[in-house]
């Protein structure tokens, strides 16, 4: 019987691997994540204030962004990663590497966390928002100080998931050549049958979800208190 020859890296070579590739797995997200939070936390507050329970009810401009994050929520990360790559090209020059894996990680999240903000601005108390107008507060100051203010443990919540998402697209966006640990795990993992670095890459994520979610979870905790 003649047995495989394993062609795996060995333990003591994976962290050479595996340390840069966590790195552009991070700076994929945070950079992802500022603008996902920069521009879907507007959006969101939008979202709700057209509403019919928010402060300046538009059914017009609400049934429109409505449209629209619905729209960049159906897609599943890696078609909606194809379906741009016409506008990632345009706007980053390149369809490869961690550039192009943050417009459609972004694309992908913004109408994700505007939906998240809006169910959490959604949660505050109407007699809460109401005073802040009673007390000659303007619709800026409402926003900022009651309905952002009060929604802070909730949106704390939600930018948890959302960073929880964003790991999870950076490493399909290895797919494309992206880097980082998904693309570290495509390359060595599955094409070269590489064992160790496949069990190196599925320990390190589940190990880092871990930890989000626990930091996640102890700012909710405080900011509620």
């Amino acid at each position: 019987m003649i047995l495989a020859e394993d062609f795996s890296t060995p333990w003591t070579n994976v962290p050479a691997l595996l340390l840069p590739a966590y790195g552009e797995t991070w700076a994929m997200v945070a950079i992802s994540m500022t603008l996902v939070v920069l521009i879907g936390t507007p959006l969101g507050v939008t979202l709700h204030n057209t509403s019919e329970l928010g402060l300046y009810p538009d059914s017009r401009v609400f049934a429109a962004l409505n449209t629209i994050v619905n729209v960049g929520r159906s897609l599943p990360f890696l078609i909606l990663m194809a379906a741009i790559i016409p506008v990632t090209r345009f706007l980053v020059g390149t369809t490869i590497g961690i550039p192009a894996a943050i417009v459609p990680m972004t694309v992908a999240g913004v109408p994700f966390f505007a939906r998240l903000v809006q169910n959490a601005l959604r949660e505050v108390r109407s007699d809460v928002t109401d005073m802040g107008q009673v007390s000659g507060g303007t619709t800026l100051q409402v926003i900022r100080t009651v309905q952002l203010s009060e929604a802070l443990p909730a949106l704390a919540g939600a930018l948890t998931v959302n960073v929880i998402a964003m790991i999870e697209y950076s490493a399909i966006a290895g797919s494309i050549g992206a880097g980082g640990i998904g693309n570290l795990a495509i390359t060595y993992g599955y094409n070269r049958f590489d064992h160790n670095i496949m069990i190196a890459t599925v320990l390190v994520l589940i190990v880092t979800i871990q930890i989000v979610q626990f930091v996640g979870d102890r700012v909710v905790t405080a900011l509620t208190r």
